[in-house]
């Protein structure tokens, strides 16, 4: 099992129609398996290129 590390959470708001109808939604982060020092880790795609880097 992949240990989660990020601290990002998914971001709310409307999703609005033509006709400006307001319905929550949500933006999930972009959470990836990467494996970092023989350690398998859910993090973000961000986070991930911030620790190649």
């Amino acid at each position: 099992m992949a240990k989660k590390i990020t601290t990002k959470k998914p971001l709310t708001g409307n999703k609005r129609s033509h006709a400006l109808n307001a319905t929550k939604r949500k933006q999930k982060p972009n959470i990836q398996k990467k494996t970092i020092n023989g350690e398998k880790v859910r993090i973000s795609a961000r986070e991930a290129r911030t620790i190649e880097k």
